[in-house]
């Protein structure tokens, strides 16, 4: 779930807690990233690519379809326990996906566990450029110095601007603790409680120019329970978040994204 202001989660350079056993990995306030990584304003690997599903020329009904294992930007502003998950998820040798960075937008644990991990990591912080377009334009090219077929956001805290959208929409993946378009925003687990809801759950989805309105691309439900509080539901819809997510990352790796308007549909196998 995105959002777009919370208290910085730690402080320091994350880069210092590498190990001596742990490889040299690449953590650093981004600006703007190597030129030789982009050439010309594109990659210099394939992009996933868009095969139309239409006898006319749309773009309105689009295949999406990563390279295996498809390579994955990972973008955090706390402690990263979806990263972690995932990083987990990744380990299996017959996972088709792998984490190639991980970014975001202040120091934190997620980026400090990052470097310790030997993953390259970088942070794009707001206070640092001008206004939030050059923000946005900056962590544009963080990212896309590191050529991912899927950018991931796992509890970033910030809302994705119009370059970054441009340049990687309809292959970015959101995780939302609650059963969209239900309960959208910062606070969907006290807002589904409130509303006293007996099913809540969590949503994976693209991610769009709205707040948590993308297309959904899996949801499972967690039931709401007589005695439970903010903290104890959440905890048990952030159990499911951490397994659906690898799911449906794995899935769409393997299998692309058909996408249509309002709706997006992994293919069967």
């Amino acid at each position: 779930m995105q959002k777009s202001t919370k208290q910085t989660a730690a402080r320091g350079n994350p880069c210092r807690r590498r190990t001596a056993a742990t490889p040299r990995v690449t953590c650093r306030k981004a600006g703007r990233p190597p030129a030789t990584r982009i050439r010309g304003g594109r990659r210099s690997r394939p992009s996933p690519f868009l095969v139309l599903r239409s006898s006319a020329l749309t773009a309105s009904r689009v295949q999406l379809r990563p390279p295996t294992p498809a390579r994955i930007v990972v973008l955090v502003s706390g402690a990263g326990t979806l990263l972690n998950s995932l990083a987990e998820a990744s380990r299996a040798a017959d996972y088709p996906a792998q984490i190639v960075a991980v970014g975001a937008d202040r120091d934190c644990g997620a980026l400090a566990n990052a470097a310790d991990a030997g993953i390259a990591c970088f942070a794009v912080s707001v206070r640092d450029h001008a206004d939030r377009s050059a923000w946005d334009v900056a962590l544009t090219e963080a990212v896309a110095a590191h050529e991912p077929d899927l950018v991931v956001s796992a509890g970033f805290m910030k809302i994705l601007g119009p370059a970054f959208l441009e340049r990687f929409g309809g292959r970015i993946i959101n995780t939302h603790p609650a059963l969209l378009p239900a309960f959208p925003g910062s606070h969907a687990v006290a807002d589904a409680l409130a509303y006293g809801v007996k099913v809540s759950g969590s949503t994976v989805h693209l991610v769009d120019s709205g707040i948590d309105t993308g297309a959904v691309l899996a949801q499972e439900a967690v039931p709401v329970l007589a005695d439970d509080d903010e903290a104890t539901l959440h905890e048990r819809i952030k159990v499911v978040e951490r397994r659906l997510l690898a799911e449906v990352i794995a899935a769409v790796a393997t299998r692309g994204v058909v996408s249509d308007g309002r709706k997006a549909v992994i293919p069967s196998e």
